[in-house]
């Protein structure tokens, strides 16, 4: 697949705007706010899919009127989040610049299909968000069913994903999945959508920043006149003042540089992480040796694969390394997920196979 860009060659790509709009006044505060801000896309939420029902879900299709407003008076180009084919026919009826997909309907292909079906012979530019939870196929599934209806004007939207336990984070990030979609596509332009990574203001610059520093082509920020008086996600807005100052102290870094001196400490570098990573996955091998040897244990005295007692140990062992190492609490939650979870599958594939004898893994 060939995305063509949304916005060339416009760099870094700002979309900022409330995540709902709620009143037609409020609209159009937050647009001229936001109006000589760099702002490359206004967006509010018309529609808002709500985890449970009584909250607020959006004003509707009244709110398209306020968005043609938007576009006369302040000459910003406008997006909204579009579910189903019924609102890809409103926002085309009302001239809507560029439509998105949010992270609930990326989730589910027959919701993905209908809107690409809609969108059939269309030439209005899609971003697609990240479905809520880690399913990169997903992801790509619906880049692909847009693409094969013959939309090419494509951009990918990262805004964290769902999981269980604490974090600083609204939504975990799991920077690897746009970064493995930035490879696999490298003419797609991925957007980073802080305010639902971030879900709270504090840590909104740092994300960021983050995010230019993994040259992501851009920025999607929720955007409200009176941020604490907002009718959804009041906690992770902010006023377009805010906005603009924290642009002022972001970064936009180069990708790469012909400087030698710099090349060659790279190329160092990286010599030295290869050796390593080689290193790491002997390692890691070794350890898998070692729990198929338990396994052949656990095996021949008929007990279970999972001990509770000794991951809880475990977990708490590593997480004061990583501590001390000054890894983030992220990292070492995920190294340990993926590590224990291999390590469960190689001690079942001991004991349920009746072929290879506990005494074939003991020394």
């Amino acid at each position: 697949m060939t995305f063509q860009p949304i916005f060339p060659p416009h760099r870094p790509i700002l979309i900022a705007g409330p995540c709902s709009a709620e009143t037609e006044e409020q609209v159009l505060a937050a647009a001229h706010g936001l109006k000589n801000r760099g702002v490359s896309l206004f967006r509010a939420g018309i529609w808002k899919p709500r985890t449970r029902p009584g909250a607020f879900e959006g004003i509707g299709v009244p709110g398209l009127k306020w968005l043609q407003r938007v576009q006369a008076e302040t000459g910003l180009s406008v997006t909204t989040e579009a579910a189903n084919a019924q609102h890809v026919q409103e926002c085309l009826k009302h001239g809507v610049n560029v439509l998105w997909i949010g992270a609930r309907t990326t989730v589910n292909p027959f919701s993905v299909q209908e809107i690409a079906d809609a969108l059939q012979g269309v030439d209005v530019p899609v971003l697609v968000k990240n479905p809520v939870n880690p399913d990169y196929k997903l992801w790509v599934g619906a880049l692909e069913r847009l693409y094969k209806a013959g939309v090419r004007r494509v951009a990918a939207v990262h805004r964290g994903f769902s999981s269980y336990g604490d974090s600083k984070y609204r939504n975990v990030p799991r920077w690897q999945m746009a970064i493995d979609l930035m490879q696999e596509f490298p003419d797609l332009e991925v957007i980073c959508d802080i305010s639902h990574i971030c879900g709270r203001r504090d840590i909104l610059a740092e994300t960021a920043q983050k995010a230019f520093d993994l040259s992501f082509a851009g920025l999607m920020v929720e955007v409200h006149p009176d941020p604490d008086r907002a009718w959804s996600d009041a906690a992770q807005q902010i006023t377009p003042e805010r906005f603009g100052e924290m642009l002022q102290g972001l970064v936009r870094r180069a990708v790469t540089t012909d400087d030698p001196d710099f090349l060659a400490s790279m190329e160092n570098s990286r010599s030295a992480i290869d050796e390593i990573d080689e290193e790491i996955i002997y390692l890691i091998a070794r350890r898998m040796q070692l729990v198929r040897e338990i396994g052949a244990i656990k095996k021949d005295k008929n007990v279970a694969v999972l001990q509770p007692e000794r991951f809880r140990a475990l977990r708490e062992s590593l997480q004061r390394r990583g501590e001390k190492n000054e890894f983030s609490p992220e990292f070492i939650a995920l190294f340990l997920e993926a590590v224990h979870q291999e390590s469960i599958n190689q001690q079942e594939k001991v004991i349920n196979d009746p072929v290879v004898p506990a005494s074939a893994f003991t020394r």
